[in-house]
């Protein structure tokens, strides 16, 4: 089948793209992986991987390799269906939110009308197959973190739509094609307009740490309170889809929010490409790695507390001021 037929058929064209894409991101994931476990070493003087590969470059390859090979054991006591199919469904709503992305220009798997409002629901599903996870696991620690999970991303859904209305008013738009193009030549949203835009980006990046329970909002997962959390009855693989679920949360997040808020593959005067919308993603990514290795995780009550009395009427001071702006010019 010739290029032309592929590019023609829309069917075939996103799947090309979607392969494409998310074969980059789960490669990017591994490494994300590597570089933290490097990051970390050098922060805490320590080598980090180095013995597999130079560098330790073939560690995320030999981890995979040696989950493979785990036993997959059940508890007796668990509720089968339901623990074996969690890690799938964790895994499965982030990777759709990849189809909306766009990486530059024409590479989008599917280039919604509804685009941001399709990403962040299918996002916040990722909170039943965590419920699932503590519930069907049948031991208290992993029940509590699950309960905590679902309390934790029903609430910060609330400041993280209230982040992204900003873009979508100033671009008019809820298609992130289009909130790109808003951005074109470097007017990026997180610097202009230089209020409601730069504190919507802040909010948006702290509401998504939130999100993917990443420290200090990684409450659910508290080793001195609750062992390992939802994680606390899997091993094997069906540990690692939602050790790899967390990790691609936040490689989905970063790369919203580039597009979003620091206008996707445009880069001003230096001109317009995939590498600039892949650069954005990754140092939003490494960035959120820093955050967790240098602060210390809330507790449970500021966690949520933090969000109802700080982001919720913050976002909505956000969102009016935007439409204020749009309105004025």
């Amino acid at each position: 089948m010739s290029a032309a037929m592929v590019l023609d058929n829309p069917w075939l064209r996103g799947l090309v793209i979607g392969g494409g894409v998310l074969g980059v991101v789960l490669g990017i994931v591994a490494y994300a992986i590597w570089f933290e476990r490097k990051f970390t070493g050098l922060m805490h003087q320590r080598p980090g991987p180095n013995v597999v590969g130079w560098a330790g470059l073939l560690q995320p390859i030999a981890d995979v390799l040696k989950l493979f090979q785990k036993d997959d054991r059940l508890p007796a006591a668990v509720d089968r269906p339901l623990f074996v199919l969690a890690p799938v469904l964790m895994l499965a709503a982030t990777m759709m939110a990849l189809a909306v992305v766009p990486w530059g220009w024409g590479v989008v798997v599917a280039d919604l009308h509804i685009g941001v409002l399709f990403a962040l629901s299918i996002t916040s599903l990722a909170a039943i197959p965590i419920w699932m996870a503590g519930w069907a696991s049948n031991n208290k620690y992993a029940l509590l973190g699950g309960m905590r999970a679902a309390a934790q991303a029903i609430s910060y859904e609330v400041p993280l739509l209230l982040s992204v209305t900003v873009p979508v008013v100033l671009a008019g738009s809820f298609r992130l094609g289009d909130i790109v193009a808003a951005q074109a030549g470097g007017r990026w949203f997180a610097l202009w307009p230089p209020g409601p835009g730069f504190f919507a980006f802040v909010l948006f990046y702290l509401s998504s740490l939130a999100e993917a329970n990443r420290i200090p909002f990684d409450i659910p997962e508290a080793e001195s309170e609750l062992v390992g959390g939802i994680t606390t009855e899997y091993g094997g693989m069906k540990f690692a889809l939602f050790y790899l679920g967390e990790y691609l949360h936040t490689v989905v997040a970063s790369a919203i929010a580039s597009a979003a808020f620091l206008g996707g593959s445009d880069m001003g005067p230096l001109g317009d490409g995939l590498h600039w919308m892949l650069l954005k993603t990754l140092l939003l990514t490494a960035s959120v790695i820093f955050v967790r290795w240098s602060w210390l995780r809330l507790r449970a009550d500021q966690l949520m507390a933090l969000c109802w009395t700080v982001f919720v009427p913050g976002g909505l001071v956000l969102v009016m001021a935007s439409a204020l702006w749009v309105h004025l010019t």
